[in-house]
């Protein structure tokens, strides 16, 4: 198993009472001193705990370089700052190869909040970037399994529909994205894929990564085989091809918050056990709670959170209201000593949401001079969340059943402009060519091949542009 510390087990200790930090796929606390105060999640110490890397100056340059394409402001300022396997990635983009991105919703609620569009805004970028699929799994049976007893089935179902519809608003590409829900998708290829991962993980390995005890139901334990499942091309025949051997080639990147991490390396170690590629992995820290550093947002307790569906009103409340503030007690001393804008929850949110460099460091230094109050940053917060809000539920507005049932039904979907199943045989030629150069047989120069397959694509592109589309192939624009 790839090198990671254990995670804590799924005990608490008394909120009086100091404590590390614990950080896992359904809880994120941060460290609690002597004193009793909670300090910011220690984003190292879980890039050292979990064995993952830093993205560093050369990875980005690299990344900025090999797409052509400005960073999105996520990379550019360390929101996303860990990684597993990036550059593998980078160099199947770099070759022309093929890959998808694959990312989740957890519909705990038909409420989603400011925080759950992070790793989506990142994934249409990356998807629009690299002109890849997108396969985004609804995980409503993990949240039937792991809510109260009084809980029904149904209930999940329907918020992953709603979750769904926030989901497309974020704006993707109809041609390039399937969404599915694990009730709704469950059998066939992708749960032979489940069983293959679930009997290669005992009980101990995943007692030792999650955090599990004699309490934990077996659903729980179970579930991280279902997670898994979706990492693996050979999961989706319909749009990598019934050859086994061939889509087991085809890897995926994976954009998630980090406290999904301990998932994946458990994937990572089953992937090589199966000869299936491993996943690769992106890490965004977590937009805290409006009660500031340490914690993380949740949809349930409205006073912690930003809601999708909050009006500009209700988002200056909560933001004068309950936004920590980084700022000094009284005007006199924040004038003379400025404030701190590293716990300051209102910088904070401007750095996730406000796109202009130039005026997010103009915020920052005039905040942190004492001439910005506490006042005029929670105004400006509000006002670009208020932004942010109002656009997204315009486009939530017009995403109607049938688009959300088109997005959900299993398709072919483009890979550089052109349908998946015309890449596929790609995959073959490259193994027979790399066979045929092995043993001397080359036949055809490498500027002959680039020439052939940029003819095939542009007839490709050509005879796809006749295709009747759907009505549902519309659209909806997006600024993230």
């Amino acid at each position: 198993m790839e090198e990671a510390k254990l995670l804590p087990k799924d005990t608490e200790a008394p909120a009086s009472v100091a404590r590390e930090q614990n950080v896992t796929p359904w809880s994120v606390k941060g460290e609690v001193g002597e004193d009793g105060e909670v300090k910011a999640i220690n984003y190292n110490k879980l890039v050292e705990q979990f064995g993952t890397k830093i993205i560093d100056d050369a990875l980005l340059a690299r990344f900025e370089r090999v797409t052509g394409h400005q960073l999105h402001r996520f990379l550019r300022r360390r929101i996303v700052f860990s990684h597993r396997d990036l550059e593998l990635i980078l160099d199947k983009h770099e070759k022309k190869e093929p890959f998808f991105i694959y990312t989740g919703r957890g519909p705990s609620s038909d409420i989603m909040h400011i925080g759950h569009m992070v790793p989506f805004q990142l994934a249409k970028w990356l998807s629009d970037v690299f002109e890849v699929p997108l396969i985004v799994m609804l995980t409503d049976d993990e949240k039937y399994l792991m809510g109260k007893m009084d809980r029904t089935v149904e209930e999940y179902e329907h918020y992953a529909r709603e979750n769904a519809k926030d989901i497309i608003a974020v704006g993707f590409d109809p041609d390039r994205t399937f969404i599915f829900s694990d009730y709704e998708f469950m059998g066939g290829d992708f749960y032979k894929n489940i069983s293959r991962i679930a009997k290669r993980i005992n009980r101990g390995t995943a007692d030792s990564c999650f955090g599990f005890n004699s309490s934990t139901s077996i659903g729980k334990v179970h579930f991280a085989a279902v997670q898994a499942a979706s990492s693996f091309a050979t999961s989706f025949p319909f749009l990598f091809g019934a050859n086994r051997l061939q889509a087991a080639k085809i890897p995926c990147l994976i954009p998630c918050a980090v406290d999904q991490d301990p998932y994946f390396r458990l994937t990572r170690d089953v992937a090589s056990q199966l000869g299936y590629t491993k996943p690769s992995l992106i890490h965004a820290k977590f937009l805290d709670a409006l009660q500031g550093p340490g914690s993380k947002m949740s949809a349930s307790v409205e006073a912690s959170s930003i809601l999708l569906r909050d009006s500009p009103k209700q988002i200056l409340k909560k933001i004068t209201k309950y936004a920590f503030s980084g700022g000094q007690e009284t005007l006199e001393d924040h004038r003379a000593k400025g404030g701190d804008p590293e716990v300051d929850v209102s910088y904070q949110y401007l750095r996730f949401f406000l796109e202009d460099d130039e005026e997010l460091e103009h915020i920052r230094h005039e905040y942190q001079s004492g001439s910005m109050t506490t006042g005029e940053i929670k105004k400006k917060c509000a006002d670009e969340l208020a932004k942010f809000c109002v656009s997204f539920q315009q486009r939530r507005s017009q995403v109607t059943d049938e688009m959300l049932d088109y997005f959900m039904t299993s398709r072919q979907l483009l890979y550089r402009g052109v349908k998946f199943d015309t890449v596929l045989p790609m995959l073959d030629d490259e193994s027979a060519k790399s066979r045929d150069q092995e043993n001397g047989k080359g036949s055809e120069s490498k500027n002959q091949a680039k020439k052939n397959e940029k003819i095939r694509l542009a007839e490709e592109k050509k005879r796809q542009k006749t295709r009747e589309r759907s009505s549902a192939n519309t659209r909806i624009s997006s600024n993230s």
